[in-house]
């Protein structure tokens, strides 16, 4: 049995039983947590009410400061094939 905080949030944690299922090696899956918080933070939002158009906009913003990018490029993506 996985040991989950119980104030985490349902969205929170469906990512991490996606992460489970996919097998990510626990540092992946602490950055892909880490990019959704830095995304959520940028939307002042649920990231699971964002548009297509929000991630595009979120993307222009990450070229526009390129030190954050490597570190979200990959939430980025995966949340793109969610929507598109």
């Amino acid at each position: 049995m996985d040991s989950t905080p119980q104030n985490v949030s349902p969205l929170r944690l469906r990512m991490i039983e996606d992460m489970r299922m996919r097998k990510l090696a626990p540092k992946t899956q602490a950055a892909y947590i880490r990019s959704v918080r830095k995304f959520t933070q940028y939307l002042r939002r649920s990231p699971d009410s964002a548009t297509v158009e929000d991630l595009r906009n979120y993307q222009l913003h990450l070229v526009d400061h390129p030190r954050s990018w490597p570190r979200c490029s990959p939430c980025v993506s995966r949340a793109r094939c969610r929507w598109s």
